[in-house]
């Protein structure tokens, strides 16, 4: 999940496995799949940052804790 701010400065985490489009006006607008949507901050080459960095974190999380059997 990832961080992101609504236009009251509130943040707040998305699954940004669920996030359908991301539309351009003078802020963001993220649509989910279920249709709902989000009006944020962020530009939409943040998010895509955020989405970018997340995956990489995990993805480390993932090779650190990997169990190898050395038999």
């Amino acid at each position: 999940m990832i961080v992101l701010t609504k236009r009251n400065k509130e943040k707040f985490l998305v699954n940004h496995n669920q996030i359908e489009c991301i539309e351009m006006i003078p802020e963001s607008k993220i649509t989910m799949m279920n249709r709902d949507f989000y009006i944020v901050m962020e530009t939409p080459e943040d998010i895509i940052r955020l989405i970018t960095e997340y995956n990489a974190k995990v993805q480390d999380v993932r090779r650190e804790v990997a169990v190898v059997d050395k038999r």
